[in-house]
């Protein structure tokens, strides 16, 4: 009993160390909801009646912990600007928005998923996401000056969500078909474009349209604008290409933009339509020069003769080529290399001989017009 009681008095002053080092017990900590991050990097991108949606899949919860199983995430459009609830009209699975699949989404019915099933996305993979939505007729129709509200939001596997993404806005107003028959040739003023296009039914005020032209060089990685023209009363259409270099190949496209007026201005395109390639190989000569005069000068000197004549004014000239022939022969030419400017002067006389001239023009690729009218001269 005794020794008890010594071993008892020996313990206390342990415990005392514990207590006091031990402290106060923390308060619990509390569970985490797995609310993913709102989305803040949607876009949205129309183009005929098809709005393409594109955003980065959320990584990370709103406690910054890594989020390890996501819900669906569902697909909003709105007539709001900034709508505070999700009219829903289509939803993403886990599966779709993984990078496995990387995010090619349709609006299909999504089979059911077996229970406790758990899929993670990595949280070093910025997964980009994309789902298509196409307008209703309906939609365009009744609001053809608005713009439509979309946006996302992302749920935990309980449905719970921290809100919606960023709203991205397109316009709602009805597009027509693309252009149909391009037809594209090459001619000395430029690459001459033909098209088809679809009228409107009904003229819908604040709408207006115009052909759009596209060209791309062969090898480029984007296009380029050529040119717009606005739509007439007749389905036919043209429109001639300046702008382009001779020898290259280009793909060109037209597209109806369909421009929306009011107090917040916007367009949207038709669909892309087939393209039309077309090499622009120059084939095509300068116009022929006009008014050439022959003139003798050299009494007491070197006889010669002056040649002036009206000059061309393509801009890819680079000269001019001298011809003379006597009488009875045939013409030959008298210049090694292409005169630039429009005069010539011909040392090579002898007197008492008649000489006929004519000029053609030369561009840069060698293409070299007809002859001009002939004018002749008698040395003395």
């Amino acid at each position: 009993m005794k020794l008890s009681r010594t071993f008892a008095l020996l313990l206390l002053p342990l415990a005392q160390i514990m207590l006091t080092a031990c402290g106060k017990p923390a308060p619990p900590i509390p569970p985490s909801l797995e609310l993913p991050k709102p989305v803040s990097d949607l876009h949205a991108y129309r183009k005929g009646d098809k709005v393409t949606l594109t955003w980065t899949v959320p990584n990370r919860t709103t406690e910054g912990q890594t989020i390890r199983h996501l819900g669906v995430t569902r697909i909003c459009r709105s007539l709001e600007s900034n709508p505070r609830q999700c009219p829903q009209i289509g939803q993403a699975t886990p599966a779709q928005l993984g990078p496995a699949s990387v995010a090619r989404i349709k609006k299909t019915k999504q089979p059911q998923r077996k229970p406790k099933q758990k899929e993670k996305i990595k949280p070093e993979e910025r997964v980009q996401a994309t789902y298509v939505d196409v307008l209703p007729p309906d939609i365009e129709n009744q609001h053809p000056t608005e713009l439509g509200t979309y946006s996302v939001e992302t749920l935990n596997e309980d449905g719970r969500s921290a809100g919606l993404s960023n709203p991205s806005q397109v316009p709602l107003a009805p597009t027509l078909p693309s252009p149909s028959d391009l037809r594209a040739q090459t001619s000395a003023d430029g690459v001459i474009l033909s098209w088809v296009g679809k009228l409107p039914e009904c003229q819908t005020t604040g709408l207006t349209y115009v052909y759009r032209v596209y060209r791309r060089e062969q090898g480029a990685g984007t296009d380029s604008v050529a040119g717009e023209v606005p739509m007439a009363d007749s389905p036919q259409a043209s429109f001639t290409d300046h702008s382009f270099e001779w020898n290259k190949s280009y793909e060109y496209r037209v597209v109806i933009v369909t421009m929306i007026g009011g107090p917040q201005p916007s367009q949207v395109e038709s669909e892309d339509p087939p393209s039309v390639a077309v090499t622009a190989t120059d084939v095509f000569p300068p116009a022929v020069p006009s008014g050439i005069q022959a003139v003798f000068s050299g009494v007491g000197q070197q006889p010669f003769i002056d040649l002036t004549w009206i000059p061309a004014t393509e801009a890819d000239l680079a000269g001019y080529n001298i011809y003379r022939h006597e009488e009875g022969q045939q013409p030959a030419k008298i210049n090694p290399q292409p005169a630039s400017s429009p005069a010539f002067r011909d040392s090579n006389v002898t007197s008492g001989k008649k000489y006929f001239y004519s000029v053609s023009s030369v561009d840069v690729r060698g293409n070299e017009s007809a002859r001009s009218e002939e004018a002749s001269e008698t040395v003395p």
